[in-house]
């Protein structure tokens, strides 16, 4: 087999070492392999890149373990080599022969022959900004928890309040939350606080509100509330961190939120997950897969056995879908066209991730081209095949007990 990189190195990253093997081949094709291993703390991390450096290294892979290999990467990177993440499950060595050390030389081995297959590594200013879209989106996860928790403690009380409410943390459901953490138990003084439009009646809230709140309760729910409250300084805080950092991405983020269902958020996310180089994916269809949203390829003995989405990104992955949903409810657009057209045929589930990966195929073109969305219209289905819309439409009616002839229709002159 071909070799593309005579002086290369493999890394087997761990929390406390690193061990790190070099192949070195000769011009007349003897191979000479070294094995040591260095610690991650920085003295040691700048230990192993001299190492590197003295033995000629040109390139070097590592596998993508956790976050142990950021700081690995960070030091070689500065300097100079090659340097190539590659993912665990794809360069796994035989069975039964796994050691640190075989680990690191079959990694360098599978990079001598290019049969490592690099993982995306966004630049410095993308992966600062990734990290603080994804650090909001754990906050909030925290604060759902938490509300959940708030519910659990209510209903343990026999207070029902999340039943009359469409927002338990709205402006009314605030006011009750915070009077009955303060002690007060009457319902009518508690229903009082409710804003004047809102839709339940006094009547159905002092229902609700009549339960047994003990001090217990109360205790509980303050400590929830005051967690929401430092959850939401906390997003507040990171929010400001993102605008300080958008500038290099403001007119990417512009350009996507004129799709269908994608918000500023979102917008974002996409561009921190992606970044702003497209020419790292060949194809729109490399962004899909590497983003989980096409179904895996799974056939033996020319059957397919799953047609389920493969693992991708989660982070993108969630927020597209959500945005899949958003838009699915756009009135007088493609996408909404597409999703009530796959979703007579297979479904909900299937028909919004269909749309997801549509709004990332179009955010894929917009970022390569610097070009605005423009959406092909509720009706582009209709447009790209009349005869077949026809059809479909006749076996539908067939399928209802309707017996149809198709006669062209011929307009009447002006």
């Amino acid at each position: 087999m071909e070799v593309l990189y005579p002086r290369c190195a493999g890394l087997d990253v761990h929390k406390a070492s690193v061990v790190a093997g070099v192949r070195l081949a000769a011009p007349g094709g003897e191979v000479a392999r070294e094995v040591r291993t260095f610690g991650t703390t920085t003295a040691g991390l700048l230990e192993l890149a001299a190492w590197l450096g003295e033995s000629g290294c040109t390139h070097v892979a590592m596998e993508a373990t956790g976050v142990y290999w950021k700081p690995v990467w960070h030091v070689l990177a500065e300097g100079g080599f090659a340097l190539v993440l590659a993912n665990a499950a794809q360069v796994r060595n035989v069975p039964g022969r796994k050691t640190d050390v075989g680990d690191a030389a079959w990694l360098a081995e599978l990079l001598a022959h290019g049969l490592v297959r690099a993982s995306f590594v966004p630049d410095a200013p993308t992966e600062e900004l990734r990290s603080l879209l994804r650090t909001r989106k754990q906050l909030v996860r925290e604060k759902a928890s938490h509300t959940l928790r708030l519910q659990k403690t209510l209903e343990d009380a026999n207070i029902k309040l999340d039943g009359v409410l469409a927002d338990l943390l709205g402006k009314s459901g605030r006011a009750m939350l915070e009077a009955l953490a303060a002690g007060e138990d009457d319902p009518a003084k508690l229903a009082a606080l409710a804003h004047p439009r809102l839709a339940a009646t006094p009547e159905r809230l002092r229902e609700a509100l009549r339960g047994r709140a003990t001090r217990h309760h109360r205790f509980l729910l303050r400590l929830h509330l005051d967690q929401i409250d430092g959850l939401d300084a906390a997003v507040a805080r990171v929010d400001q961190e993102v605008e300080g950092h958008l500038a290099p991405f403001r007119v990417a983020v512009d350009l996507l939120t004129s799709i269908p269902g994608v918000g500023p958020l979102a917008a974002r996310i996409v561009v921190a997950e992606v970044g702003l180089d497209m020419s790292r994916f060949p194809t729109a269809g490399h962004l899909v897969s590497w983003a989980g949203l096409c179904p895996r390829s799974d056939e033996s003995a020319g059957k397919r056995r799953s047609a389920r989405l493969r693992r991708g990104s989660p982070w993108l992955k969630t927020t597209l879908v959500q945005c899949a949903w958003a838009a699915s409810r756009r009135k007088a657009s493609y996408l909404q066209a597409q999703f009530h057209r796959l979703r007579a045929r297979r479904g909900p589930k299937k028909a919004v991730c269909a749309v997801a990966a549509s709004i990332l195929t179009a955010a894929y073109h917009m970022l390569r081209d610097g070009t605005a969305y423009r959406d092909l219209g509720p009706d582009h289905f209709d447009r790209r095949s009349k005869e077949v819309q026809a059809r479909r439409l006749v076996r539908r009616l067939g399928a209802l007990g309707y017996a149809v002839e198709l006669t062209p229709f011929e307009p009447a002159p002006a």
